[in-house]
């Protein structure tokens, strides 16, 4: 039977319920009116498939008119995205910022196109993603970036905003003081690691309006997410509780976690044991809580040992908490299903044998959880556990830490992991999904991850469909363009060039093994003539639109970082040499490229130090809430900490301000501190390398602390055109 057959489409448009339009046609009419415009939307008519598991669209001409169907409201948004791909040739970004142009009337598709489904869940963010990109998000950014997550399929989304305004009622009501919560919290871009029973109190005590603030936020998020088909995972109690409980509750069992980042011993969260009968009672009460507030769709993600040590290895013992944390979340929800990372297994994979994760896993029923193999691209967990003892497991592409701005990712290795896992990873495999740590500069790398639960093109494939969809250009005009995107996949987006190759300028420089970040792992593993030669195409061409503008400035700042990292190993060779000439040479054309580093990155929303600090001061209700936002906002990005003893650039990113007013002060620190001690003692020696160490650190924690300067919060108005065709001429 053909599959149009299979297909076939129940008129829905207009019809049942008194002439009511279904909601989810109604769904993805509006989302075609935000992303398209009213007047184009118009063009497109949506009908409602028989329901039908897996997912399904369907994309035709009939009777003139471009017509999207689907079995829901999320397989319609597929199918639009398809539309605006293969034959619109744009591509919708995932920031607010990100408009497309489209022709006054629209092209008709050619042939019909069809696509099924090849996997149910499609899973999209992280608990990272909270601190590193979304902490300062509006609803209109939130709006836009859910469109965008409908577009690419998504249907299983992490939503856990707002859940400190449950917390707050549930501790005071419990005894604890408003000063004992808030001051339980971390600040706002903290708070994943908060959240994930890593840190307490760090960048505390949290404002009140930023609770009341997120929940509002929450509610709105939840609601679209549901109107586009998907299920929002919303967060449930995983044992972490303030240390203040023991006050209230001196009988509770109680104790505290091992340190973690770096972070001293008033940090270590507090974790209350899910045999304690205060667990279920705790459980019980936030779900009640959340659910008034934020609805449920009975997904909810608990995560007990995140990077940490549980209080036994033992096999037994682990099955037995793994049991009662089940328990205790069925008894406040019935049809609960347990959603947990299994970045655990892998970070920890010395530690977590396969005979305790099976013990962990196997506790409660299989059909009532879902794991996140979520670093996929470099470790396949469930290879080693024999497909993780019939859970349903989603199959995840990591891909990005902190938010680093560096270009890169493995996705010819991690398209063929996929299709072997579709082939061979069991039948409990339940679908695809990103876990990225931020919202970072290869957009494309996590749309290529999610377009694979619905075809199985190529990563060559799909990057040539980059050359059009990033430059606004019909095919037969971007010819050059899809050879340069396909040499960048082949030699950028391959083996050896993954996760940690960040720019060597972003992280504290060091001459001495240990006490700064340098070492090789920053070099690009390609030709950076690959990147000049993608510039130069992407001058060449007609492009215009926003994908194509971020583009030119992205590769460009990567191509600028990959100079500065050959030049500091001159620099470095020199300084060991003695050559004093050259390494003023070397150290001063390092300092203009880092300048002009500056200078392009003003021309892209995405590179601006301003958006991220005006974006947390517009939290702030008075200038000293303003403040507290923005220095938790700048020590993220930083120190992560005090004093660098944390996590110190592990958040780094190329930033039109962050490079001027700190990067390139720190290399100015050292090259100064290297020129100062060979002149006046001929070495650099141990005692003038703490010197200035201690030196940079102190300027480290004063920018944070001092919110000086006012940055950019919009993009430069020159000719970025004018700008790189400059930066090619001049280096």
């Amino acid at each position: 039977m053909k599959r149009t057959v299979f297909l076939a489409i129940v008129v829905l448009l207009l019809s049942g319920c008194n002439g009511k339009v279904p909601a989810d046609i109604e769904a993805a009419q509006a989302l075609a009116r935000r992303v398209m415009g009213p007047s184009r939307a118009r063009q497109i008519d949506f009908r409602l498939l028989e329901e039908s598991v897996p997912d399904a669209f369907r994309l035709e001409t009939a009777r003139g008119r471009i017509v999207i169907s689907g079995n829901n409201a999320g397989s319609m948004a597929v199918g639009l995205n398809e539309y605006l791909r293969s034959v619109c040739h744009v591509s919708v970004g995932w920031f607010k910022e990100d408009r497309i142009k489209l022709p006054r009337r629209l092209p008709r598709p050619a042939a019909p196109i069809e696509r099924t489904a090849r996997v149910s869940q499609r899973f999209f963010l992280n608990y990272c993603t909270s601190g590193y990109t979304l902490p300062w998000w509006k609803w209109e950014d939130w709006e836009h970036f859910i469109d965008w997550m409908a577009l690419n399929g998504v249907n299983l989304p992490l939503a856990v905003s707002g859940q400190e305004a449950i917390w707050y009622e549930i501790w005071t009501e419990l005894g604890l003081s408003d000063e004992e919560v808030r001051s339980y919290f971390t600040g706002p871009s903290h708070l994943p690691w908060h959240r994930m029973l890593n840190i307490d109190h760090w960048g505390g005590p949290l404002p009140k309006s930023w609770l009341s603030g997120q929940m509002e936020l929450q509610k709105r998020i939840v609601k679209r997410e549901r109107e586009l088909s998907m299920r929002p995972v919303l967060p449930a109690f995983a044992g972490h509780v303030p240390a203040a409980l023991s006050r209230v509750c001196p009988e509770a069992k109680i104790e505290k976690l091992s340190l973690w980042g770096g972070f001293t011993e008033e940090y270590v969260p507090s974790f209350l044991d899910p045999l304690d009968p205060l667990f279920e009672k705790i459980q019980k009460a936030f779900i009640e809580k959340q659910t008034a507030a934020y609805g449920t769709d009975h997904v909810y993600g608990i995560d007990l040992f995140n990077e940490m040590t549980p209080p036994s290895w033992e096999p037994e013992y682990l099955a037995t908490v793994g049991s009662h944390a089940y328990e205790a979340l069925a008894a406040a929800d019935p049809q609960a299903v347990w959603l947990q990372m299994g970045w655990l297994f892998w970070y920890q994979r010395g530690d977590w044998t396969p005979e305790r994760v099976k013990a962990y896993l196997t506790s409660y029923p299989a059909s009532q959880q879902i794991l996140l193999d979520y670093f996929c691209e470099t470790q396949e967990v469930w290879r080693r556990t024999e497909s993780f003892f019939g859970v349903p497991y989603i199959w995840c592409y990591l891909g990005n830490f902190g938010g680093n701005t560096f270009l890169g990712g493995d996705l010819s290795l991690s398209g063929e992991r996929i299709e072997e896992t579709l082939r061979s990873g069991g039948e409990n495999l339940a679908g695809i999904g990103c876990t990225l740590e931020a919202l970072d500069c290869n957009p494309w790398s996590y749309e290529y991850i999610l377009s694979k639960a619905w075809n199985d093109w190529t990563p060559d494939q799909f990057a040539s469909s980059l050359a059009s969809c990033r430059s606004g250009l019909a095919p037969e005009k971007a010819a050059a363009l899809d050879s340069a995107w396909r040499v960048l996949f082949e030699k950028v987006y391959t083996k050896g060039n993954g996760w940690l190759r960040d720019p060597l300028v972003n992280h504290r420089p060091s001459l001495r093994a240990g006490r700064g970040t340098f070492d090789d792992k920053y070099g690009a593993q390609y030709d950076n003539a690959v990147l000049r030669d993608m510039l130069q195409a992407l001058l060449a061409s007609e492009g215009s639109c926003r994908a194509f503008d971020f583009d030119l400035v992205n590769f460009s700042r990567q191509w600028l970082t990959n100079m500065c990292a050959n030049l500091y190993y001159d620099y470095y060779n020199a300084v060991q040499s003695g050559d004093r000439e050259a390494m003023e040479k070397h150290s001063q054309r390092f300092l203009g490229i880092l300048d002009d580093l500056d200078g392009i990155l003003a021309y892209e929303p995405y590179f601006l130090l301003g958006k991220w600090i005006s974006d947390a001061r517009a939290w702030g209700k008075g200038a000293a809430e303003a403040d507290y936002f923005e220095r938790d906002a700048r020590n993220l990005i930083t120190t992560w900490g005090d004093r660098g003893r944390e996590l110190c650039d592990y958040a780094c990113r190329s930033l039109n301000g962050l490079v001027s007013d700190f990067y390139k002060v720190r290399w100015e620190m050292l090259f100064n501190a290297v020129d100062t001690a060979l002149g006046d003692h001929g070495e650099y020696t141990s005692e003038d390398a703490d010197a200035y160490h201690e030196a940079v650190c102190d300027f480290e924690i004063d920018w944070w602390r001092e919110c000086r300067g006012r940055y950019p919060a919009t993009p430069s108005r020159g000719s970025l055109r004018k700008a790189v065709g400059a930066l090619l001429e001049k280096y």
